[in-house]
């Protein structure tokens, strides 16, 4: 007898075996057991997770379960039953269940509140009039006081048989409302100094809207490429010296080689947005964004991943003409030199490394940004772009310490006012460099002129770019350029607590951008001296509670004391993320 033969009886013979199995079952279906099924009067009984099942197997030599996520392990001591109100343990909120009627689609739901408390001092425009009267210098009383809340909720829909391979598709929407209140001592909160010292402003933006699929399987390893479309987040490098944003686009990105390279290509139009909650309008930026980019694995040294990418930024400014923030403040062009809507086209060529080499902790950057500005503000006529950043952190762990010593450096412009432009700005970077978010020239934005106008530097931006606004301003490559020195340390001193400490050496490279704006002469390179110290708890030893602590002090040099004054300058604050 043949296998198919073989087959075919068996088939024939089960389908007998379970014939008055069936006929059973059909005749107990009739609408008295329908109805007294639908009652709920205990005929039905609970899986694991709460689902019905059958009272009586279809065949009483099984078990029956609805499906394979609702067995129920053996009691053991650690089995935690699950909870809506637990996110650690089986919940259908946090994708541990898929959607009723289907095998494979997972819902999940993620609230998530960020709150920061900040107190500042750093200079101010005491403006055409000044809070207190008979002030009559520039600067008035230093001192802030900012609180910003953000509530963000997301939804998630994942369709994925299994956890080893990268699920089908992806849909994910998240919303974020901010409210943000902050106290001046000085008339600047608004363009018109009659609307007081403070301000208090509500926003609800549509922050994320993407669907992510899954294209294609490119070897037995899940090797893949995949692809998300719509509003998402992405971060260009390992320390964000260039871009990282939330934005609108397309993005085609995966693995090859067993997961030794990562690739990414990238497609934004950005939207505008709101200058004080940073979040997505939906109005249109103008300004195009491409960005490619390689991860390799193991490269020359195992365990030290390098980066090589190429970035294109395309700010049609000449297209959207004068544009105003929310408050009432020009953001583009920036209103410093010559303020003419103008196109900027730059391109940047980069190599990064993040990783180890034998017991050296080493991170690496270098970037060459070359372009077009069709007219710049300060030098008044078109440049051509032509300007550096080069980074370098090297670091050595010592059971719960590590040490750490780097160098951030960006060119300046040396002539202001010829048609080259060799002053380094990013798109729109987050340098987690020096200490970060908690160093004060990386987290303040310092002023150059009245108010609105043109920042030194921007907020979590390291580079003293003169532009209005890090996310509605601008690239500027007319500036003065820095060189930072670093050396820190950071402690774990407990499992959840982490202590980190820095010392900043911070200098511009070439003054002429800011001595030909501000109408001074021999402005001297030296900025300042930057202490910081940040504390990071995780009670959990997970993050969904995180709670940082953060101080710092810039002490001015002769360079910063000749444009704003010698008073030492302090930032303290404290930033709690909850998320369930």
């Amino acid at each position: 007898m043949t296998m198919s033969a073989r087959r075919i009886l068996a088939v024939v013979g089960l389908l007998l075996l379970a014939g008055p199995a069936l006929a059973q079952e059909d005749a107990g279906t009739g609408a008295g057991a329908s109805a007294s099924s639908s009652s709920g009067g205990g005929d039905l009984t609970l899986g694991a997770a709460g689902v019905k099942g059958r009272e009586e197997p279809l065949f009483p030599d099984f078990d029956p379960l609805p499906d394979r996520w609702r067995i129920e392990p053996p009691p053991y001591q650690l089995t935690v039953p699950g909870s809506l109100w637990d996110p650690y343990n089986q919940n259908p909120l946090k994708g541990d269940y898929p959607i009723p009627g289907t095998q494979d689609i997972f819902p999940k739901i993620t609230v998530a509140s960020k709150t920061v408390v900040e107190g500042r001092k750093f200079p101010i425009a005491s403006g055409v009039s000044t809070e207190n009267p008979n002030e009559f210098s520039f600067f008035g009383s230093p001192t802030s006081v900012e609180l910003d809340q953000k509530l963000a909720a997301r939804l998630e829909l994942i369709k994925g048989a299994t956890t080893y391979k990268p699920f089908d598709w992806q849909f994910l929407i998240e919303g974020v409302g901010d409210v943000n209140s902050v106290w001046f001592n000085e008339r600047v909160a608004y363009p018109d100094v009659r609307d007081g010292t403070s301000r208090t402003l509500a926003d609800i933006r549509l922050e994320q809207a993407f669907l992510e699929v899954h294209l294609a399987d490119l070897s037995a390893n899940y090797d893949f490429v995949s692809m998300k479309a719509g509003r998402q987040a992405f971060n260009s490098d390992f320390r964000s010296l260039i871009f990282q944003d939330t934005n609108q686009g397309v993005r085609f990105f995966g693995t090859a080689n067993s997961a030794r390279y990562q690739y990414n290509l990238l497609y934004f139009y950005q939207a505008e947005k709101d200058v004080v909650s940073t979040l997505n309008t939906f109005g249109l930026r103008d300004q195009q964004v491409i960005v490619g980019n390689l991860y390799i694995q193991d490269f020359f040294f195992n365990g030290w991943t390098n980066e090589f990418s190429f970035h294109y930024d395309y700010d049609q400014g000449a297209k959207a003409g004068f544009v105003y923030d929310r408050l009432g403040f020009l953001v583009r062009p920036t209103p410093i030199g010559d303020p003419v809507p103008h196109n900027v086209q730059a391109w940047y060529l980069g190599w990064a490394s993040e990783g180890h080499i034998g017991r050296i902790n080493v991170s690496h950057a270098f970037y060459q940004a070359l372009g077009k500005d069709q007219f710049n503000n300060i030098a008044g006529q078109a440049t051509d772009i032509n300007a550096q950043l080069a980074f370098l952190e090297l670091s050595l762990d010592s059971d719960w310490l590590r040490y750490q010593t780097s160098v951030y450096f960006t060119s300046g412009d040396s002539d202001p006012r010829d048609d080259k432009a060799n002053g380094f700005d990013s798109i729109v970077d987050n340098p987690k460099v020096a200490g970060g978010e908690f160093s004060f020239f990386n987290r303040q934005s310092i002023r150059i002129t009245d108010r609105g106008g043109a920042g030194l530097n921007q907020r979590l931006s390291l580079v003293p770019d003169l532009r209005s606004n890090k996310f509605l301003g601008q690239a500027n490559f007319v500036n003065p350029g820095l060189l930072l020195l670093n050396v820190g340390a950071s402690a774990e001193v407990t499992p959840t607590a982490t202590v980190i400490g820095n010392a900043n050496y911070v200098q511009f490279v070439d003054t002429a951008p800011l001595e030909t704006i501000l109408g001074q002469r021999d402005i001297a390179n030296e900025a300042g001296i930057d202490l910081s110290l940040g504390v990071e708890y995780r009670p959990f030893l997970n993050n969904n509670i995180i709670v940082k602590g953060f101080g710092a002090l810039f002490q001015p040099l002769e360079g910063f004391r000749e444009i704003y004054s010698g008073q030492t300058l302090w930032q303290l604050g404290t930033e709690i993320t909850l998320v369930y």
